[in-house]
């Protein structure tokens, strides 16, 4: 239900990870009415990726309240508080399953604007993504080429296309790169699930740690997104801490955490294979490279960088070689690189926003693209994984309220997390190489 229009706007932001939280609570601010005083809740789904304090201290987002909730608990949630507009910052399946959720909810009573979108670069699952995204008020691209083909996808399958929304990454900012400091830093921004194999992971340290030991004058960098025992928005079963165990490191070379804003304050080179921080330095107009070592291909997610100008190799990287972007691709892909378009990047969400609010009458019930008649195979089972029914309702036995966890039950969720999380990074790689045997 929406809140009251004599108070300041109210959102709600859901959030499955440490990345999409962050996504999330920043978007809610950038597409809050202009110069409106905001209230910010948070809500962390429970789950696998649940961040940790310290992880959702280094996004740097906050809220006014911020709490941990199941999917039931959530959509109770919504029916009890009144809310201006919720953002979905979920992985594709939840995002479904909720919507379906608070179809059932709130049946054709009052309800806030629904967002959702990607938290980066959309480089496999597009369709997959986007319908299971479908059903939302406004589905934010965050480039011109996104928006594009956003409308394909939906066109394509005969679904409305007027939710896509053309903004940006809401995280993008910082100070423009003002030449190289003294000593040059490189950094290189791993990703939890790419590349996904021991070869290339230690491939990828080892050209990383012979950069160091060949130019002794840089600083070098590892900038990692979590610590041992934690988890991100993708499983990492080989994190590079484990890889680098045991190994002789030069003195030039380090391990960083932290805000990738602050990490970027110092970069003079921005080295990764397909993360979005490639992005956010090109925004600063940082040199940028995006790594062919292991070659440009979809399930790395660096053919996104085809006509960048910034694909290049270790190779060329230790000879010297600085990519140099390409402006028009920049361009399309929402990088403003210094041109001040950024500023008003989310104008047309802010005033879509505005105008579904200012409209007399209850918003009409979210209509999903996928139905019980539509995806009969496929809704069901997703809905299920979030304890819910076809018709979106909870299951019975569904955790439907709770009150707030005491501190034992508190220890009880991190030890069941911490075995699952030592369960994916030590026990299951053990048992697909012996499968391989």
């Amino acid at each position: 239900m929406p809140a009251s229009a004599t108070k300041s706007p109210r959102i709600a932001v859901l959030a499955d990870s440490d990345t999409r939280w962050k996504w999330g609570a920043l978007t809610a601010r950038r597409i809050a009415p202009a110069d409106a005083g905001i209230r910010l809740d948070g809500y962390l789904l429970r789950g696998r990726a649940t961040p940790t304090p310290r992880q959702l201290a280094e996004t740097g987002a906050t809220a006014d309240s911020l709490r941990e909730v199941t999917g039931a608990e959530f959509l109770r949630a919504m029916t009890q508080e009144s809310y201006d507009i919720l953002v979905l910052a979920l992985v594709g399946g939840g995002v479904q399953a909720m919507l379906h959720g608070l179809k059932h909810a709130w049946g054709g009573g009052a309800r806030p604007v629904v967002v959702t979108g990607y938290v980066g670069v959309v480089y496999e699952k597009l369709a997959d993504g986007l319908l299971l995204r479908h059903g939302a008020d406004l589905v934010l691209a965050n480039s011109a080429q996104d928006a594009d083909r956003f409308r394909a996808v939906y066109e394509g399958v005969g679904a409305d296309a007027g939710a896509v929304t053309e903004v940006a990454l809401p995280f993008l900012g910082g100070e423009a790169y003002a030449g190289q400091r003294a000593p040059c830093t490189v950094t290189f921004a791993a990703q939890p699930s790419v590349p996904e194999n021991r070869a290339d992971r230690t491939y990828l340290l080892d050209r990383l740690i012979a950069h160091a030991r060949r130019h002794p004058e840089r600083e070098v960098l590892l900038k990692l997104r979590s610590k041992p025992g934690e988890h991100t928005t993708h499983i990492e079963e080989l994190p590079y801490q484990k890889l680098v165990r045991g190994r002789e490191l030069p003195a030039n070379f380090r391990l960083v955490y932290g805000h990738m804003g602050e990490v970027l304050d110092r970069t003079d080179l921005l080295v990764t294979v397909s993360s979005t921080a490639a992005l956010e330095s090109l925004h600063r107009r940082v040199p940028t490279a995006v790594l062919t070592d292991l070659g440009v291909r979809e399930a790395l997610g660096n053919h996104h960088f085809l006509g960048s100008g910034c694909l290049t190799s270790w190779d060329r990287l230790d000879a010297g070689h600085r990519p140099e972007p390409d402006p028009e691709w920049l361009a399309r892909q929402g990088v403003a690189a210094g041109d001040g378009s950024y500023a008003g990047a989310f104008d047309a969400a802010r005033a879509r926003i505005a105008a579904l609010l200012e409209r007399s009458g209850a918003l009409p019930p979210l209509e999903p693209y996928y139905t019980p008649e539509t995806a009969p195979g496929y809704l069901p089972r997703i809905l299920a994984r979030h304890h819910l029914g076809p018709d979106g309702a909870p299951l019975p036995g569904s955790p439907a309220t709770r009150a707030e966890a005491g501190p034992v039950r508190q220890i009880v969720r991190r030890a069941a997390r911490g075995a699952y999380r030592h369960g994916v990074q030590r026990v299951a790689p053990v048992i697909r190489r012996m499968g391989e045997l």
